[in-house]
């Protein structure tokens, strides 16, 4: 997975590339392990290599590997190859030296950055590029799972404005931004057809259908249904408040 760098410093989460860097030295030292065994290098430089990853030469003494046999060793190794398991509780991982000194060990740079190269031109990119491994969760939003799409449908019993979301089969929210939009484009007739014929007009909307299936595209609004519930609110304020029609 290719990541904008842009991603990290604005959420803070600097731990994210320790585990870049963690992984990767875990990965090379157990690609080394593997070398080793491929090679059929004595037992004791396999056992040596394994002190310096689990001892880091004396500094951190957590494993006394000369209680291992030859056999549990190499069994140990062959575990091993696929790269080491590490684990960093918080605010008791591992520390920038241990990092390097992984790194040392499986021969990578210390800074974490490879120069990569362009598939398609074969030149190396600019800069070097952190490289690794990482846990990465997929977060489930899926377009296949969003797509969706409303002809007619059913509507709110108070409003008679369509319902929202995919679930109810529900139109799109046209919120007052996009009104704004309409209003700075000058397009007063589609933005009467939104608030209308493809919302809370209830007779327009009807005539509007039957309409389009005589092959008459043309649209006759009328009242918004959302206008009479404004009345009743205003009515429950105490204000009595009515529209004259001629």
């Amino acid at each position: 997975i290719v990541l904008n760098p842009l991603g990290v410093p604005s959420r803070m989460n600097i731990g994210q590339i320790l585990e870049t860097h963690l992984g990767w030295a875990a990965k090379g030292v157990g690609q080394r392990i593997n070398k080793m065994l491929k090679q059929q290098e004595e037992i004791k430089n396999i056992r040596a290599l394994l002190d310096k990853i689990y001892n880091l030469e004396n500094k951190r003494k957590t494993v006394d590997l000369n209680e291992f046999t030859d056999e549990e060793v190499l069994a140990m190794a062959e575990n091993l190859k696929g790269g080491v398991p590490m684990a960093t509780p918080a605010f008791d991982g591992a520390s920038e030296d241990e990092i390097h000194a992984m790194f040392d060990i499986a021969g990578y740079d210390r800074s974490g950055q490879s120069t990569l190269y362009d598939g398609r031109t074969g030149l190396s990119f600019d800069r070097p590029v952190t490289v690794g491994y990482m846990y990465m969760l997929k977060l489930n939003h899926l377009v296949d799972d969003k797509m969706h799409a409303r002809s007619t449908g059913s509507y709110s019993l108070v409003t008679q404005q369509p319902l929202g979301g995919k679930a109810q089969f529900g139109g799109q929210r046209f919120g007052e931004m996009e009104v704004w939009a309409l209003e700075a484009y000058g397009a007063a007739y589609t933005l009467q057809e939104m608030l209308t014929v493809k919302s809370d007009d209830v007779n327009g909307r009807t005539r509007m259908y039957k309409n389009i299936v005589d092959g008459n595209h043309t649209m006759d609004p009328g009242m918004p249904e959302s206008f009479n519930v404004l009345l009743k609110e205003i009515r429950s304020l105490g204000i009595n408040i009515e529209l004259e029609s001629e």
